[in-house]
């Protein structure tokens, strides 16, 4: 039975080995890339809250913010397509560079693709912390953009190929993890710096984005390639010496072996963008497209992005909102390490959905909350009790997204593909939550002005349908060997009309 190209009949295989020290200190290098991640999301959001940052570069919307009152209309404060453009770039420059790091993920490795992310990374940093004007921002955006694209393409499969298939689910939440820790620092330092004096606490926010690009970039140097991207290049006996090494075993030959079959079956592929489209891969495009766009359209970018903006619209003062955004970066790091302790044991099924119907009901609550403090025409007021229920109801949210969709919608879609098709489809994935990043980044406050609490109720009703999504399609991927993933389609009711029984991919 090979690995790749055909699928496996009966049971999957259960190979030789155990956890080693040395395939947990790798995959916790390489989950570092998760941070530049989580910083730049965690940043963003309280930049822009700071005054002095605001009236350097959106003096607009700075002085809507100054003279804002009770007969202002609270939903629509922060509406400016500019400001949104600042978060949002990041998220097309990042859409576009993972076909780019695709090539380079698949021809040189995945380390490779994790030393250009962090040296993009580093200059958008270093633009960012030093801008004078609207343009150096983005341009700095764009950079950090590049960067993320690069690790996002890499880090994920890099992670489900090192570990060992009874623990890929908890490694491979590392990224997540590390994404968590990201925005919690980021949070913890805009809280810090917007109480410095002399306005340019913004600036140290900012340009701090190159600590954890530092941190990625040294650690990649020292990581091995993984065994898959190994024999993929032509490197067989260093393969097998890293996956002795992965496993603590000499008696790698099985695993091995399929790894190289995977291999020999991507190698008769050349096109591997226009492979992808026939329909024995369909199962996998579906999942593709659908789990990176429905864990954007969770809403969690509301909280993510514009946490602070947010609570403030809704009566916290500045340092509160913060602090507020803070303590919500608290529960993410908390709940993804329930996700860690839990996925292999409990299986992505039972997380996605808990964590569905835990968000629907956290975001209806919300959208109640909201409408009758604020109604429709966003001028009331919210007293101290409510602001502080709505901050338990966006915690609660938040837990549920932090052990389901955010790291499952990484680590699913990473574990699922042939090697023939891996690289491509982990671009479709990365470029298809870009694209749903930035549509919520970039409409996220117009909708805010012009949908009011009735934005909370849309994304309750995408939560419905994603639900619905996991239950009907996606089969239980845990504990299943990657190169053995095709056993899962052959089972599933409706997937099994697209694998036939045996096959291999030839393009």
């Amino acid at each position: 039975m090979a690995g790749g190209g055909f699928v496996a009949q009966g049971e999957v295989k259960d190979y030789n080995g155990k956890v080693t020290l040395f395939v947990i200190i790798t995959c916790m290098i390489a989950a570092t890339g998760g941070l530049i991640f989580g910083y730049d999301i965690g940043v963003s959001g309280g930049v822009t809250s700071m005054n002095v940052f605001l009236e350097k570069f959106f003096p607009s919307v700075y002085e809507d913010q100054k003279n804002a009152g009770t007969s202002k209309n609270q939903w629509c404060s922060f509406d400016s397509q500019l400001l949104t453009a600042f978060t949002s770039s990041l998220y097309i420059a990042g859409l576009i560079s993972t076909f780019f790091a695709s090539t380079v993920t698949r021809v040189l490795g995945r380390k490779a693709s994790m030393l250009c992310g962090g040296a993009a990374f580093l200059i958008g940093s270093a633009l960012n912390g030093a801008a004078v004007n609207v343009a150096m921002l983005i341009i700095g955006r764009v950079l950090l953009g590049v960067g993320i694209g690069f690790a996002n393409q890499a880090v994920p499969l890099y992670l489900s190929e090192m570990a060992p298939p009874k623990l890929r689910g908890a490694l491979n939440i590392g990224f997540q993890l590390a994404t968590t820790i990201g925005i919690l620092i980021a949070n913890l330092v805009n809280y810090g710096t917007n109480k410095i004096k002399g306005g340019y606490g913004w600036r140290i926010s900012l340009a701090l984005a190159a600590v954890p690009a530092g941190i990625m970039t040294i650690g990649a140097l020292f990581l091995p390639d993984t065994p898959n991207s190994l024999i993929e290049r032509g490197k067989l006996e260093t393969a097998r010496r890293i996956l002795q090494k992965a496993r603590g075993t000499d008696d790698v030959g099985e695993e091995l072996q399929d790894m190289v079959e995977a291999s020999q079956a991507a190698g008769q592929v050349r096109h591997p963008w226009k492979n992808i489209l026939q329909k024995h891969y369909r199962p996998q495009l579906v999942m593709a497209f659908f789990i990176p766009g429905f864990q954007q359209l969770t809403g969690i970018n509301i909280i993510m992005f514009y946490a602070p903006v947010l609570f403030k619209t809704i009566g916290f003062g500045d340092n509160a909102s913060l602090m507020s955004a803070v303590i919500t970066g608290l529960v993410n790091v908390g709940a993804t390490l329930v996700s860690i302790a839990t996925v292999d044991r409990f299986g992505r099924r039972f997380l996605f959905i808990e964590g569905g119907a835990q968000m629907l009901l956290s975001q209806v609550a919300i959208a109640v909350i909201l409408g009758v403090k604020f109604g429709a025409d966003g001028t009331g007021a919210m007293s101290k009790p409510y602001a502080d229920l709505v901050l338990v109801l966006i915690c609660t949210y938040v837990a549920a997204f932090a052990w389901s969709w955010g790291p499952l919608g990484w680590l699913v879609p990473s574990e699922i593909f042939p090697l023939e098709i891996r690289s491509a489809g982990q671009s479709i994935v990365v470029s298809v939550n870009f694209l749903w990043t930035f549509l919520v980044a970039q409409f996220f406050l117009l909708a805010l002005c012009h949908l009011k609490f009735g934005l909370f109720l849309l994304f309750a009703a995408f939560v419905i349908a994603m639900t619905l999504f996991i239950v009907l399609l996606l089969p239980e991927t845990k504990n299943v060997p990657i190169e053995e993933m095709n056993v899962v389609w052959k089972k599933h009711w409706c997937w099994k009309n697209y694998v036939p029984d045996d096959h291999m991919a030839v393009a």
